[in-house]
């Protein structure tokens, strides 16, 4: 199954940012987020060691058909290289760099570029993105983004993140919002595993 397949099918499309993960709490932490059903699982760039993270995290899904575990925070195309040489799929970005886009793209990787204006949302889909990141999306609010979702295909698949949590799904789905990807409503550093699944039951079953 590609990556798109995989995104599309899944039932709840959450995407679990990792903001300042260690290699060695990663993979006690994806194993509950898997478990409770999250689709995908970033690790921005930003945090300790990102690519030895990624990597423990990938290992956590063999086995598993339709995941995807990869990088956030990727602003160019080597650091595209880099994940797919630690064995992820998954690309996201704050911005809309094509460069990035493209690289993804070439190894069959998902890739959600970071999008704020109905210029940079139909660039990224000529580009072949496989969904986009309207971020910040707390200062759009769904009111902005449903603007935005009218001059785009139907068929696009649009995430918010960005000051959006759990209790705000509702409103932005009713906005054409199919995904949201959560950071520390979450996860935190320092946060055990515990923890993150309470808050990963609870997301999915909020999102549901």
């Amino acid at each position: 199954m590609d990556t798109a397949e995989m995104w599309r099918l899944a039932p709840s499309k959450l995407i679990a940012i990792l903001r300042g993960v260690r290699p060695d709490e990663v993979g006690a932490i994806a194993d509950v987020l898997l478990q409770a059903g999250f689709p995908a699982v970033e690790v921005p760039l930003n945090s300790p060691d990102p690519f030895t993270s990624i990597e423990i995290a990938v290992r956590r899904t063999e086995g598993m058909s339709a995941r995807l575990i990869g990088a956030g925070t990727v602003l160019d195309a080597e650091d595209v290289a880099r994940v797919a040489s630690a064995g992820g799929n998954l690309i996201v970005s704050p911005n809309m760099d094509p460069s990035v886009v493209a690289a993804a793209r070439q190894r069959g990787m998902a890739c959600f570029p970071g999008v704020f204006t109905p210029t940079e949302a139909h660039a990224a889909i000529r580009a072949g993105a496989t969904g986009l990141k309207f971020f910040p999306a707390s200062q759009l609010g769904p009111a902005g983004i449903k603007a935005i979702r009218a001059t785009l295909p139907p068929e696009t698949s649009i995430c918010a993140v960005g000051g959006v949590g759990p209790k705000d799904f509702a409103a932005y789905r009713a906005a054409g919002v199919e995904g949201f990807g959560l950071g520390s409503s979450l996860y935190a550093p320092g946060a055990t595993a515990d923890t993150v699944k309470a808050a990963a039951i609870a997301s999915i079953n909020a999102y549901q």
